[in-house]
């Protein structure tokens, strides 16, 4: 076989000729995408067709042809891939010859600086390897002849096939573990922030599979739309290898501009949404081919069974109603035969919460009937479809595959029109485990355990699923959500006071949890001021439980028995407040009877005294206690530098402040006068390696306070070797006065990148600002930290409005520094 010259190149056999057609080509702006990849795929065909057939002549062997295998052999041949090439021979030809042949096509590719995956056999050895390797059995199933004898190839092909399909039954399920081995290693890549194009579940090889699938004639994948996500994800990986100069198929964070420069699209945001979007399409035909598989393999193991039982004869499948116009019919929610979905509006949402409650797929052909059939919903809804959204939101972890059916036909967004801007959105904060759209759809099953917790349950679930709606519009996403919340609730046919209510929980939905962890409990203000927010009891109890639904559906950094206890403090003191039994304000600063112990020791001493023990929480399912964390308790002597000498000790140390609360305590002495202690609680945990003593700690503290220790200048020194996220760009710090957050002191609140010091610059700063440090409460939440510092002036009060702008911005400016 010869290949004839090609538009992008020639047939010469010099690497030089080759090297450069294949710079041109790729260079050439005109041509992208699968035209690209196919001419890359003939140009090189053209030069390994020269190469081939000088070496035969050389070595004089007949019998043998050049086969291209993987993506290379579809013809699908990206900037950066492997050559994947089999040399196959007839296996009557003298192996040194071979094997020279084999050197003289090998060689030039990898003068070239070509990756290359070879492989020499013969037909009989090629079928033998790929019964005992099935990754080789898929690589050849997309065999291609290069040069040569095409009837050697045509007949390798041709068993290949047959065995694929003969051991179908016994081949498919080996695959189907290996693509599920693959997705535990790499996780869904509509998920990831820095997403594997190729390995990831519902990437390129997760096509390749289906297309295997297809080729076995047990099960076909979906077409629609299944070509058009292959392109995407491959031109993407085509743009990554050409500004990477690399062959990566991760697409790093550092990366994602360029190629999104490089694709025309907007920017980083726009790429990723598209790549979603893609391997959402890819991983949605992943599922239903492979659940096809089962179905196919487990009937074709049972019919001969079934019919020696009948005697030749043929059984219906059993159809079991489960709603109206919804029947289960092998392990499948279908529709009943008189279903008549162009004249039942509701039917839709009827049939996936029946097959959500049932926990059974919707078959892929009523979603497409659905689609394409369904009388579209009056607005506002019918009580029977707002009672049907309910249901199949509060079905629990079913609820997943179920709307992501309804999602891959578009069903969804018919159905509620704003959920095209939150669909497939990318969330930056590394401490969010999904996109926008399964975030809130992942928000909503976990409402859907807390719903005997409410008197309305709706309420709580439609909140859950709109709670973030608002991300997709610029600005303050609460605020925007607000609105669109309100809008879609009134669609859904919710009533006037309903939609109020789901529209404040939106509106609010972070306000406990940052109330709870950035804001003195104790100071009455704070609890008026969530009062006045929430405005009723209901309300504040639906506001509780869709906070714990959204921080458990954000990630594992998001809640802990930790912030449980406090929302749950601030829920209590706020309900008392709403029902009219103010809660009584306590005495000042009033210790426990661990922390009072500490403080009288202090005052005894004169000096630190230290306290570290591991805090357990609530019980677990097992009735063990939850481990919220290490309990650090300090006291001391008030006096200056107290904040910035513990906190960098803790960082000397290597223990990351997860929380911290900070308060002065007056304590009589034995004079008859009160003397001030300061009492520093710390939630730490190692970075690495067990906990230092408390006796160390308690050394480098003293010393720190008489200045022995320079903190400063040893966090300086490993603050250069801080790890950071790669590929991430910290936003700048923010610091800012909080309006109204307290009439006792002024509010200083701190959001910055968390790093070892942080709280210790943090505390010099405040130091050098000449303010005294009331309480503080600290919080670290993946990456970020969000602190809040009560600060007074030298005699107890409050700062001037235009000193606590001075100190905000001397804080920013060392933080920035």
């Amino acid at each position: 076989m010869t290949s004839t010259e090609t538009t992008t190149g020639s047939t010469d056999p010099e690497p030089g000729g080759y090297a450069a057609a294949r710079l041109r080509l790729l260079q050439e702006e005109a041509r992208s995408g699968p035209a690209r990849r196919a001419a890359l795929a003939s140009l090189t065909d053209g030069w390994l067709t020269a190469l081939f057939t000088t070496a035969a002549e050389e070595t004089g062997v007949h019998g043998a042809a050049l086969v291209a295998v993987g993506g290379y052999g579809r013809g699908e041949l990206s900037p950066r891939s492997d050559l994947d090439l089999l040399l196959l021979h007839d296996g009557n030809t003298d192996p040194a010859s071979v094997a020279a042949l084999a050197d003289r096509v090998w060689y030039p590719v990898w003068d070239l600086g070509l990756a290359l995956d070879h492989s020499v056999r013969s037909p009989a050895e090629a079928r033998r390897t790929a019964a005992e390797d099935l990754k080789v059995q898929l690589g050849l199933l997309d065999a291609r002849p290069v040069a040569g004898d095409l009837g050697l190839v045509a007949a390798m092909r041709t068993a290949i096939l047959a065995d694929w399909r003969n051991q179908a039954p016994k081949r498919l399920p080996a695959l189907h573990e290996l693509c599920r081995e693959r997705a535990e290693r790499q996780g869904e890549l509509q998920f990831l922030l820095e997403p594997d194009l190729k390995e990831a579940r519902g990437g390129l090889r997760d096509a390749t599979a289906l297309r295997a699938v297809a080729a076995s004639w047990v099960a076909d994948a979906p077409r629609e739309g299944l070509a058009d996500a292959r392109r995407v994800l491959s031109d993407a990986r085509d743009a990554l290898h050409l500004t990477t100069g690399r062959a990566t198929d991760r697409l790093a964070l550092q990366e994602q501009d360029q190629v999104a420069d490089a694709l025309g699209l907007l920017d980083a945001d726009a790429l990723l949404r598209q790549v979603y979007e893609a391997a959402r399409t890819v991983s949605y035909a992943t599922d239903v081919t492979w659940r096809e598989v089962d179905r196919v393999l487990r009937a074709r193991s049972v019919r001969p069974r079934l019919r020696a039982i009948l005697g030749g004869g043929r059984a219906a499948a059993e159809r079991t109603p489960l709603a109206e116009g919804v029947v289960e019919a092998d392990g499948e929610v279908v529709l009943a035969r008189t279903a008549r979905p162009e004249r039942d509006p509701v039917l839709t949402l009827r049939a996936a919460a029946a097959a959500a409650q049932s926990e059974l797929p919707l078959s892929r052909h009523v979603v497409r009937r659905l689609a394409t059939a369904a009388q579209p919903l009056p607005v506002p809804w019918p009580a029977e479809a707002r009672e049907e959204l309910v249901t199949l939101l509060g079905a629990g972890e079913a609820t997943v595959p179920v709307w992501e059916a309804l999602e891959a036909e578009g069903l969804i967004t018919r159905l509620l029109p704003d959920w095209e801007r939150v669909r497939c959105r990318p969330q930056r904060n590394p401490v969010h485990t999904w996109t926008v759209d399964r975030h809130l759809v992942e928000a909503a099953v976990r409402a859907g355990a807390l719903t005997r917790r409410v008197g309305r349950p709706d309420l709580l679930l439609v909140a859950a699923l709109l709670h973030d709606i608002g991300k997709g519009w610029p600005g303050d996403h609460s605020v925007a959500g607000e609105v669109i919340a309100r809008d879609t609730a009134a669609r859904i046919g919710f009533d006037q006071h309903d939609v109020g209510i789901i529209a404040t929980l939106v509106r609010h939905h972070l306000l406990l949890v940052e109330t709870a962890t950035r804001r003195d409990l104790d100071d009455p203000a704070t609890v008026r001021s969530v009062a006045t927010a929430v405005g009723s009891a209901t309300t504040l109890e639906l506001l509780h439980a869709l906070t714990e639904a959204d921080a458990l559906a954000t990630g594992p950094a998001a809640w802990s028995s930790w912030r449980a206890s406090l929302v749950g403090d601030l829920v209590g003191r706020v309900a008392a407040e709403l029902a009219g039994r103010a809660p009584q304000e306590p005495e000042p600063a009033a210790p426990g009877a661990e922390q009072e112990r500490l403080a009288i020791e202090a005052l005894r001493t004169g000096g630190p005294v230290l306290a570290l023990r591991a805090q357990a929480g609530a019980p677990d399912e097992d009735g063990e206690p939850e481990p919220v964390g290490v309990e650090l308790h300090i006291a001391l002597p008030d006096r200056p530098g107290v904040l910035p000498a513990a906190a960098g000790v803790l960082a000397l140390h290597r223990l990351t402040v997860r929380a911290a609360d900070l308060r002065a305590v007056e304590l009589p002495t034995q004079l008859g006068g009160p003397a001030d202690v300061l009492l520093l609680s710390w939630r730490v945990a190692a970075e690495y390696g067990s906990l230092p003593q408390a006796a160390r700690l308690r050394a480098d503290l003293v010393r720190a306070l008489d200045g022995s220790l320079d903190i400063r200048a040893r966090l300086a020194e490993r603050e250069a070797a801080y790890p950071r996220r790669r590929g991430t760009k910290a936003p700048p710090p923010r610091v800012t006065v909080a309006a109204a957050g307290s009439r006792l002191a002024t509010v200083i609140e701190v959001r910055a990148q968390d790093a070892p010091g942080l709280l210790h610059r943090i505390g010099r700063a405040l130091e050098r600002s000449g303010v005294r440090v009331r309480s503080a409460h600290v919080s670290t939440l993946g990456a970020n930290a969000v602190d809040a510092f009560y600060v007074t002036d030298t005699d107890g009060k409050p700062l001037p409005g235009g000193r606590a702008l001075a100190v905000a911005d001397a804080v920013e400016t060392a933080l920035r520094a």
